[in-house]
C-alpha cells in the first residue's frame, strides 16, 4: 500500500467518511503501523492548527 492510499485512508477515516469497501481493502494491509504514524501525524497537525488559530485570533484582539 502506497504512502498516498495510507493518506487518504487515514483522512477519510478522521473525517468519518470512508467507504465500507475501502475500509475492508485497509484493513487487509499487512501492518497497521503505516496508519498508526499518519493518524499521530495528522492528530498532532490538527492540534498545531488550532493552537495556531487561536493564537491568532487572541492577537487580532
Amino acid at each position: 500500500m502506497n504512502i498516498w492510499k495510507v493518506f487518504k485512508a487515514v483522512f477519510s477515516a478522521f473525517i468519518g467518511v470512508q467507504s465500507e469497501k475501502n475500509r475492508l481493502e485497509d484493513f487487509q494491509a499487512n501492518s497497521p503501523i503505516p496508519f498508526i504514524l499518519v493518524g499521530i501525524l495528522m492528530v498532532l497537525i490538527f492540534i498545531f492548527s488550532l493552537v495556531y488559530l487561536v493564537n491568532f485570533m487572541v492577537y487580532l484582539m
